[in-house]
């Protein structure tokens, strides 16, 4: 069966073998992050809409969750802000009831939280993982550039509604931005904001693969262990992360492709995700490569492969 909706497994340094869902088309989102993997984006809204097909959706999941596969996490992420999608609450409530034995994550940037139906349909997933990278206006419109209307105190507070409300695990991810949002007055406002959303973890995030803006550049792990010093509660700095392959199975062209439609990788983070050999998967790179079809690129000594 070919998927339009599901990607992966891919190799996440957070949630280990994670199977992606994706819910909205590359790039719906609210915000236009400077450091975004999936690039800039194309459709800057905060209107909620089906934007794909919510039954194929599930067909779908039926369909690759039947064959019982090892999964650590099915993870609602991709090439966009999975809660504009009208039918998310449909999807979480569908994986809960059929497939039970699978953990659900939510990867949001948390734009849309503010609003209580929101919040009702994401508390069932096991882990919710939203951002914040600023606790100030001017910071936000620097790193995250958000829909008009989206402020950093309405966020702080939707995420503060958040965890009055959900049981599961929160992790509140910050991605540190060199020169914008790691001075020590912005510190200081992010670990207040922190101290009043009550996360079970704050991970804080690095660029780890090529950003959409050339000017943006990675947050060295000294320089990110004295930023985790601001917070209080369990901080996990999130290094750069280098796989290794160890499978023997049958990896396809179109599963390749599928990931990097929404998100460049080297080839050992494919090779584990898809836990094929790092042999074939090289040589269907360089077949896809030679059909024109993905192009490498060099940062920081690793290749990433992108779709062209």
């Amino acid at each position: 069966m070919a998927y339009c909706y599901l990607f992966g497994p891919v190799n996440s340094r957070r949630l280990g073998r994670s199977l992606g869902v994706d819910l909205v088309p590359p790039k719906v989102c609210t915000l236009d992050c400077v450091y975004c993997e999936s690039g800039r984006t194309t459709r800057h809204t905060g209107a909620r809409d089906e934007y794909v097909p919510t039954a194929a959706v599930l067909a779908e999941l039926d369909a690759f969750l039947g064959t019982r596969p090892e999964l650590d996490y099915v993870t609602f992420s991709g090439a966009g802000e999975p809660t504009l999608h009208r039918g998310l609450g449909t999807v979480i409530a569908h994986l809960k009831a059929r497939h039970p034995q699978y953990r659900v994550a939510l990867i949001t940037n948390g734009t849309l939280l503010g609003d209580p139906a929101v919040r009702r349909e994401v508390c069932p997933c096991d882990l919710i993982v939203p951002s914040l990278d600023a606790a100030t206006d001017a910071v936000m419109a620097t790193v995250n550039r958000p829909v008009p209307g989206c402020t950093a105190a309405g966020l702080i507070d939707a995420l503060v509604a958040l965890r009055g409300e959900y049981r599961g695990q929160l992790w509140l991810e910050i991605f540190i931005v060199p020169g914008v949002n790691d001075t020590d007055a912005e510190l200081a406002a992010l670990a207040a904001a922190a101290a009043r959303i009550r996360p079970d973890r704050i991970q804080l995030n690095a660029l780890d693969r090529p950003a959409p803006d050339a000017w943006v550049r990675a947050a060295d792990r000294d320089r990110l262990a004295v930023i985790a010093r601001h917070f209080t509660g369990p901080v996990d700095v999130i290094a750069r992360h280098h796989a290794t392959a160890s499978g023997s199975g049958t990896v396809t062209a179109a599963a390749v492709l599928e990931i990097l439609r929404r998100r460049p990788s080297t080839a050992a983070d494919l090779a584990h995700g898809l836990q094929g050999s790092a042999a074939d998967l090289d040589r269907l790179l360089v077949e896809l490569e030679r059909r024109g079809l993905i192009r490498p690129e060099t940062r920081d000594g690793l290749t990433f492969f992108h779709c062209r």
